[in-house]
């Protein structure tokens, strides 16, 4: 089936630099994901030939439908990009209008782009006469900052330019990941395009990513943290909520670390990139508490506490200090037992999880 196909009901992996790793895009696909989408790729270094580029728009041959998210500025580069992608096997190509950092926005990209409207149908049109089979979306986010809201003008002029879908992220480029996004701007863009539209921000349970389908008009959902914090996510939302214990979650960590393996190689250079990639992810995972007792659900904007932890595995790989991500990191990278009571002791310097994401488009 094709992008557009696929994607009503769907729940999408965000492009999320780092987090959208091959091997962690092939683990949410055996856990339930349909369309997956690389990390932000900038189509001047896909010009430049710069190798770890390319790598980035690699596609692994169990993605059913994988996207390729491109940013740039010159509707040549990116049309030029666009073929590319499409020639290697990309379902879809996005254009990043959403990315807050600000060494990228710096340079006009990103979320800074998005400031430019007619630049932006220029660059669609561009990628459109480029491509001959596969759709062109845009990402975007509500604007650049509160009072400066000019996501229904973005996502017009995107589709003037010939866009086949507008994802919505529901923050501005200034809230950053700080506020809780605004599902009701994101059903003002479902309604005033007729385009199909898919709503980003902060759904971190099944039950949550439907209801936001449904409040929104989207025709489908985005996961981001969510989909870092539990790469089961994906499962969950056509499955129903399971609460998913300490040693089948960890066996999903181990079932990553031998996907990163196989892909980076187990020599001594690849095992490295994969400690690094392994220490990061847990980061999030770390994060993860199922349903209150009292029946209430964590939110994706407030840290739970350790007091849910039933078990002494739970509680360790509840952890979030530098010491144990250390520790965990190491045994999982020697496939080692986990042994709670050996874990080592709280570190003093306190959480080291991240706050946020870095980047996502």
């Amino acid at each position: 089936m094709t992008f557009l196909e696929l994607l009503p009901g769907s729940v999408v992996l965000a492009p999320m630099t780092k987090g959208c790793n091959l091997p962690y895009r092939r683990l949410c696909v055996e856990l339930g994901a349909r369309i997956t989408t690389s990390e932000m790729t900038l189509a001047r270094r896909l010009k430049q030939d710069r190798r770890a580029e390319f790598a980035l728009i690699r596609r692994a041959p169990d993605e059913p439908c994988f996207g390729v998210q491109l940013a740039g500025t010159n509707p040549d580069e990116m049309g030029w990009a666009a073929a590319l992608v499409e020639e290697r096997g990309a379902s879809f190509v996005d254009v990043n209008l959403g990315c807050p950092i600000d060494y990228f926005t710096s340079k006009g990209l990103g979320a800074a782009l998005a400031r430019q409207p007619r630049r932006v149908t220029r660059i669609v049109e561009g990628m459109k006469r480029a491509v001959t089979k596969i759709p062109v979306t845009v990402k975007i986010r509500l604007g650049w900052k509160e009072g400066h809201r000019n996501h229904l003008e973005v996502a017009q002029a995107a589709v003037d330019g010939g866009a086949d879908a507008i994802i919505v992220h529901g923050r501005t480029r200034e809230a950053r990941y700080r506020f809780a996004a605004d599902w009701d701007a994101v059903g003002e863009v479902a309604r005033a395009v007729k385009v199909p539209v898919v709503g980003n921000g902060d759904l971190l349970f099944g039950h949550e990513a439907e209801a936001a389908r449904q409040r929104s008009g989207c025709a489908a959902v985005m996961a981001a943290r969510g989909a870092l914090i539990k790469p089961w996510l994906f499962r969950e939302c056509t499955e129903g909520y399971v609460d998913v214990g300490a040693d089948e979650r960890l066996a999903i960590y181990r079932r990553y670390v031998a996907l990163a393996l196989e892909h980076w190689g187990c020599h001594d250079r690849g095992r490295g990139q994969v400690a690094q990639f392994l220490r990061w992810h847990l980061g999030f995972w770390c994060r993860y508490a199922p349903r209150r007792a009292d029946g209430t659900w964590p939110g994706m904007q407030e840290r739970e506490s350790a007091e849910f932890a039933r078990t002494p595995l739970e509680r360790l790989l509840g952890r979030q200090d530098e010491a144990a991500l250390t520790w965990l990191t190491e045994r999982l990278m020697t496939d080692e037992a986990i042994d709670p009571d050996a874990a080592p002791p709280p570190d003093e310097a306190g959480p080291s999880a991240p706050e946020t994401l870095q980047v996502e488009g």
